[in-house]
């Protein structure tokens, strides 16, 4: 691993995952977990039902303590940092959720300026402009006021993707953000999200299991194995469909074809 991003230029990673052991309850689940996501990537972390995908993900972004490793993003150690370094460092990077996560409570203003509120000084008002704009950012101009009951799950996933953009993060993480949608709305998911890295420079990595998303907008992928409790392909989709010697990896990138 080079720490080159995905246009080829060099410089220190956006993520660096090194010998990371993931579990709960004294079960391992993930062992010496290590790659690197360039910054600006779109980076998959793919696998079948129970391989661990939103395991290495809460390890990762510190909802849950790794047993082993380390995490680092954009050069500073994560796992290592104490309380007050960790808070500044969540400022630089956003969370998606399966099913938007959105609180029910709230109005799509008022869910989008959480983050706001939570790690800023700005105003009632500051803070209000900028929700109404990142909503404007995915689509939902003029839902506002809306709560998350009267809106499509489509519309929920842009919601809570305007919230995760709410501190304009670095990097962005999705937790299979296509679960639930029909093929279409799934598809204008993608293009938001490569939207999202060409507008900003955003380095994004998603938790997924769709092979539309996986070949339609991921520069380079690693694939977990629930036996293999770790790693057992790293690269682009396309290549590892066609090249990859290891059945599990074939047969998992092949789904669908006759």
């Amino acid at each position: 691993m080079n720490g080159t991003t995905n246009n080829g230029t060099r410089g220190e990673p956006a993520i660096k995952v090194e010998a990371l052991e993931c579990g709960y309850e004294g079960k391992v689940v993930l062992q010496d977990v290590s790659f690197a996501v360039g910054r600006g990537e779109v980076f998959f972390i793919i696998g079948g039902s129970g391989c661990g995908k939103s395991t290495l993900l809460r390890h990762m972004v510190g909802l849950n303590q790794p047993t082993k490793g380390a995490v680092s993003f954009l050069g500073r150690s994560f796992t290592e940092a104490h309380a007050g370094e960790r808070r500044a460092m969540l400022k630089t990077f956003g969370m998606l959720f399966q099913g938007g996560a959105l609180w029910t409570s709230l109005t799509l203003r008022e869910n989008v300026a959480l983050p706001l509120v939570e790690y800023t000084t700005l105003t009632r008002r500051e803070i209000e402009e900028i929700a109404t704009l990142k909503l404007a950012q995915v689509g939902l101009g003029g839902f506002e006021d809306y709560y998350p009951a009267e809106i499509s799950g489509g519309m929920k996933k842009r919601a809570g993707l305007a919230r995760a953009l709410a501190l304009d993060p670095e990097i962005v993480f999705f937790d299979e953000p296509s679960a639930g949608l029909d093929p279409v709305t799934s598809r204008k998911l993608d293009e938001l999200i490569m939207h999202v890295r060409e507008t900003f420079g955003t380095t994004i990595v998603v938790v997924s299991h769709e092979l539309a998303s996986i070949f339609g907008i991921a520069d380079r992928v690693i694939m977990l194995d629930r036996g293999a409790k770790g790693i057992i392909a790293e690269g682009r989709p396309r290549e590892l469909a066609e090249r990859s010697r290891d059945p599990r990896v074939t047969e998992f990138l092949s789904r669908g074809e006759k």
